[in-house]
């Protein structure tokens, strides 16, 4: 057995992938809701629409997008052998707990918010990704060239109740699973320093607050003004 594949089965091993792709998704999250700013402008569209092509045309584009769905998927994978390995390794509970005392809520309960957001981003690519890919888009011309009107499927999406409460809820639950992943990421890469550390909980903290209050407010804005 080689090194790697030592170290790819052991905890700490383990940690560190969970600590790399949840770092390579916080960088698409801050990406992804930058992009998504566009559906404010007022302008019909265009300027989302004009961003959207270039997302899903431009070659350096597509290749993170696959390291997005490798990252993705290596995050879901690990986080579960690291939840059956820590239940393995204590199967009876403490006689006396105090975890709300050692611990926050949402380092306590990172595989529920973890699952819940996975059910929200299964219904997001049905809604989104997978019809923006091989679905019936309409086209749009700006100037002398055709573009799909991903705007109008956005649009026409946040106008159900159900789904801009899903969007908003799920932002929510997102933020809790950020604010414990940020700094924990972090902490496993080794990069805990008392002169630095403060600032980059601070920025955790900012972070997991504004990227999904930004996600949450596009289904609201769409929904009160379409």
């Amino acid at each position: 057995m080689s090194w790697v594949t030592k170290t790819l089965k052991s905890t700490l091993g383990r940690k560190l992938i969970m600590a790399l792709t949840g770092l390579f998704l916080i960088l698409f999250l801050t990406g992804h809701v930058s992009g998504n700013l566009l559906l404010f402008k007022g302008d019909g569209g265009e300027a989302f629409n004009i961003y959207a092509k270039f997302m899903t045309t431009n070659p350096a584009v597509k290749i993170l997008s696959y390291l997005t769905y490798i990252s993705v998927i290596g995050h879901i994978i690990y986080s579960i052998l690291l939840s059956q390995h820590n239940k393995a390794a204590r199967p009876v509970g403490y006689a006396e707990s105090k975890a709300s005392t050692n611990s926050a809520w949402s380092s306590r309960n990172m595989g529920v918010l973890g699952t819940i957001i996975l059910i929200f981003l299964v219904v997001h690519l049905q809604g989104f990704w997978a019809k923006m890919h091989w679905g019936e888009v309409p086209m749009v011309t700006y100037g002398e060239e055709e573009y799909k009107n991903l705007f109008l499927i956005v649009s026409e999406a946040f106008k159900q109740e159900w789904l801009v409460a899903l969007y908003v809820i799920s932002m929510g639950f997102l933020g809790f699973h950020l604010s414990h992943g940020f700094a924990s990421a972090f902490q496993t890469l080794g990069l805990n320093h008392k002169k630095y550390s403060p600032a980059i909980k601070a920025i955790g903290q900012i972070y997991c607050i504004v990227v999904p209050a930004a996600f949450a407010s596009m289904p609201l804005y769409i929904y009160f003004t379409s």
